[in-house]
């Protein structure tokens, strides 16, 4: 047996369930019904499913010690458009959303576009443009092979 090469969820560890479910909505993204308010909040995204968990429960379903959020967490989530305006945009966007810049978008030495920003628990969000990477109509990337 191996582990299959896909991810569908990716969980967040948030301080402020209401404070992060309300951002993800501000961002346009739509809230499953399979949320359960003041528990968890899933949304689904054209790649996977972006759940959000209270920090100390998702250290305690993992079976570690919870701890302070670290400032940085070595992670970043991205999120590929389909041109450098796109990116600016959606930045803005974000900031809109109640989150902070990081690094606004410039030019970047892949030969691509890319930016970043922060939801309100500080997890990093990239947006990027890669001309390298072709995109399906539903913003799905495609690597080449």
């Amino acid at each position: 047996m191996t582990v299959p090469p896909r991810v569908n969820v990716i969980t967040l560890g948030v301080t402020d369930l209401d404070r992060a479910t309300a951002f993800y909505r501000a961002l346009g993204w739509p809230l499953s019904s399979s949320s359960v308010p003041g528990e968890v909040s899933f949304f689904a995204t054209a790649g996977c499913v972006v759940a959000l968990f209270g920090h100390d429960a998702l250290a305690a379903d993992a079976a570690v010690d919870a701890g302070a959020p670290a400032a940085f967490r070595g992670v970043a989530t991205a999120i590929n458009v389909g041109s450098p305006a796109e990116v600016d945009a959606a930045i803005s966007a974000a900031v809109d959303a109640g989150g902070r810049v990081m690094k606004a978008g410039e030019k970047v030495f892949w030969g691509g576009y890319s930016g970043y920003f922060a939801d309100p628990d500080g997890h990093l969000w990239e947006v990027a443009h890669n001309p390298y990477w072709p995109q399906d109509d539903e913003g799905i990337v495609h690597l080449p092979e």
